[in-house]
């Protein structure tokens, strides 16, 4: 049958039935409204509807999360209707056939009211509306509350949120995919908190309906009864109040499932565990239960009160809190023997020296204060491995070759919170971090200023503040970015990687290039290395090209440049240079996307002809700058360069390709990530925009 379906354009016999069957549903929905219904098929639908309420409240409590069950709110909106419509069949045989007696309405709803009035229709009438309070104005109401302050706050945290995951996709924490999958999460999320907000309105309006219908019933039945089929006062009375209670607690019943549904959903907290485990594991807790056992000790004792049950119940108490207690020592113990079985090596090694503790030959790696190390502890979900891998994987694309695994180990010398990132030997980057905590950084207008240990982002710079988790709602609501300590880590690993790639590219790396060039274009790299260009010299090459974060990825580009300039007898720097206008195009792209103008910032005429005539003066080699005018060139540099960063957007700076080299030695002697180009190096496709033309003493817009 199921391969008959797919033959006919069917995924599979449940997406085709689910498919057909709820248009139609809907659609009997409508008609039940208006066309008259037999008893027995009310009855049907009635213990459907009581059926379809249950299901709803085990799905609600076994939701790991509110997005788990984001068909709610239509789900919620279908089954109210399917309860109104029952209520307005109902209805309809209660006021034309109440009269023949109380079977005329159904088997169900002279059940319910003969199970619900009891011979006293007084207190009938008295749960009912009991019930409907309840329904209306303690849970429908405190669930509605709860999904508008949700829905307001999901969606003043959505801008927070977004940022969030672009500085994770920015530090190649997140691929592309992943970015794309939470940024759609995130407008899921406001999505669903917005329509429970709505929807919770369904499930009042359903409460206040409730007891109008029953008015209804009850006094319109007995103006029938009494005027239309010449019942006594007690005959009518008989009837129609238990079919108008019958009919009312029937469909009171679904209404107050859903609404508890409805509160289930609003005020559940994501986590890995359902409801039940959940409140289950925050309740195994042996000190809240031995108090609790001797309180009702206590009153059992006291004369006059029912000393057996309060007794009983604290017996009840104190037994869960000894078997907790157990349980509690039980994990005490093993994590007492994990710790103490990974301490025997060291106190075993104390007297010998590895030479891995002297002559570490990691090419990158990453030392942890003891705070730290449970971050790489895969076995309870450290996540800084995958951060890490994830972040070379992202440099090693844009730069074009693999860069080295990082070693990552712990070093007791540190404080607890500290790491200290190393390329070979040579200390390159330390800060702390506090995995118990969020690191939050201010937005253009975050006015308001949060508590907790203030700092400076150790990647870019700027000001920001350690906070605890319980902050984050707040932090985001006043547009700071909220980054998790491994991102901040992950973050100024990237950072590194792409500052001292050139010291990280070796000649196996190069090597490596090659054989894998070699397999598309063999005569290339057999002509140019070691023929025309030795290997050695091809890695200074690409190392000063790295330098200035010029990517290597295309290889066969570099070649084939190479091979022309072979003859010309120029050192390393000189080619380096002559390689730039052939692969500035891969820089570029990384800066601003082709579809956008690339922000440049220019030299005014006289300054860049003053330092043209200081080059050749100097055989082409140093530019020496006064002081002063140094000073000012690069205030105003920086400051154009902050307005645009503010702006979402990277200028680079663009000048005569006889000063270009010498110039970008001085400007990253104070501006590190300052890209210089020559007007050689732009593309003749790519838009320019030029930003800002720098002059003798200040920053002139263009």
């Amino acid at each position: 049958m199921e391969m008959t379906l797919r033959r006919l354009g069917f995924d599979s016999t449940s997406s085709f039935l689910t498919s057909t069957t709820l248009p139609m549903g809907i659609l009997a929905l409508i008609a039940m409204m208006v066309l008259p219904l037999p008893a027995i098929l009310l009855d049907v639908f009635f213990v459907s509807n009581i059926l379809l309420s249950l299901l709803i409240l085990m799905v609600a409590i076994n939701t790991y999360r509110p997005l788990d069950f984001s068909s709610f709110p239509s789900v919620l909106l279908i089954a109210t209707v399917l309860r109104l419509a029952l209520n307005v069949a109902s209805t309809r045989i209660v006021l034309s056939e109440g009269h023949e007696g109380t079977h005329a309405a159904g088997r169900v709803i002279e059940a319910f009211g003969e199970f619900v009035i009891s011979g006293n229709y007084a207190v009938g009438i008295f749960v009912f509306i009991l019930l409907t309070i309840i329904n209306l104005l303690v849970i429908t109401k405190g669930a509605g509350r709860v999904s508008e302050v949700s829905a307001r706050f999901t969606l003043d945290a959505m801008p927070g949120k977004q940022m969030a995951i672009d500085a994770d996709l920015n530090a190649g924490v997140l691929t592309n995919e992943e970015a794309t999958l939470r940024r759609s999460e995130v407008a899921s999320e406001a999505d669903f908190y917005g329509a429970m907000d709505g929807s919770s309105k369904f499930v009042k309006g359903d409460a206040i309906a409730s007891i109008l219908i029953l008015a209804i019933n009850i006094i319109g039945g007995l103006i029938i009864g009494l005027v239309q089929h010449d019942l006594t006062l007690e005959a009518a009375a008989s009837n129609y109040l238990l079919l108008s209670i019958g009919d009312g607690l029937v469909a009171q019943i679904p209404s107050l499932l859903l609404a508890i549904s409805t509160a289930i959903i609003v005020t559940r907290v994501s986590s890995t565990q359902n409801m039940s485990e959940h409140i289950a594991k925050q309740f195994s807790i042996s000190r809240a239960w031995v108090p609790t056992a001797a309180t009702l000790l206590v009153i059992g004792l006291i004369p006059g009160m029912p000393n057996f049950l309060f007794l009983l119940a604290a017996g009840v108490a104190i037994t869960a809190g000894v078997f907790i207690r157990r349980g509690e020592k039980n994990e005490e113990l093993q994590t007492e023997q994990i710790s103490a079985e990974e301490q025997v090596p060291s106190i075993a090694s104390t007297t010998e020296i590895a030479l891995s503790e002297v002559a570490d030959n990691s090419p990158i790696s990453i030392q942890l204060g003891y705070g730290l190390v449970e971050m790489v502890d895969e076995a309870i979900g450290g996540p800084l491995i995958n951060r890490i891998t994830g972040v070379r994987r992202q440099v090693s694309k844009a730069l074009g070759f693999v860069l080295p695994a990082v070693r990552v180990r712990d070093d007791l010398s540190l404080e607890a919170n500290q790491y200290r990132i190393r390329v070979g030997q040579t200390i390159v980057g330390e800060d702390k971090i506090y995995p118990d905590r969020k690191l939050a950084i201010p937005g253009e207008d975050s006015a308001v200023k949060l508590t907790g240990i203030d700092v400076r982002d150790p990647s870019f710079g700027m000001e920001a503040v350690w906070i605890k988790s319980t902050q984050e709602a707040e932090a985001e609501a006043n547009n700071y970015v909220v980054v998790n300590s491994e991102s901040v880590l992950a973050t100024h690993v990237s950072q590194i990687l792409t500052k001292y790639a050139n010291e990280l590219m070796g000649q196996d790396d190069v090597q490596s290039l090659l054989d894998n060039l070699s397999e598309t274009a063999p005569n290339l790299v057999q002509s140019v290395v070691p023929k025309l260009v030795p290997l050695h010299d091809l890695t200074a090459i690409l190392r000063t090209l790295l330098k200035e974060r010029v990517p290597v990825s295309d290889l066969r580009k570099v070649l084939e440049t190479l091979s022309t300039l072979a003859g010309r007898n120029l050192s390393i720097s000189d080619m380096a240079e002559a390689l730039r206008p052939k692969l500035s195009g891969l820089l570029i792209q990384q800066v601003a996307p082709l579809s956008s103008s690339l922000p440049v910032i220019t030299l005014d005429g006289e300054l860049e002809h003053m330092l043209i005539t200081m080059s050749r003066q100097n055989n082409d080699k140093d530019i020496i700058l006064d002081a002063n005018l140094l000073q000012s060139l690069i205030k105003s540099i920086n400051e154009t360069s902050e307005q645009l960063t503010a702006q979402g957007r990277q200028a680079v700076i663009v000048v005569s390709p006889v000063i270009r080299r010498a110039f970008a030695e001085i400007v990253h002697q104070h501006l590190e990530d300052m890209i210089v180009l020559s007007f050689a190096e732009l593309p003749d496709n790519r838009k320019v925009d030029v930003v800002a033309t720098i002059g003798n003493s200040a920053s002139v817009p263009a």
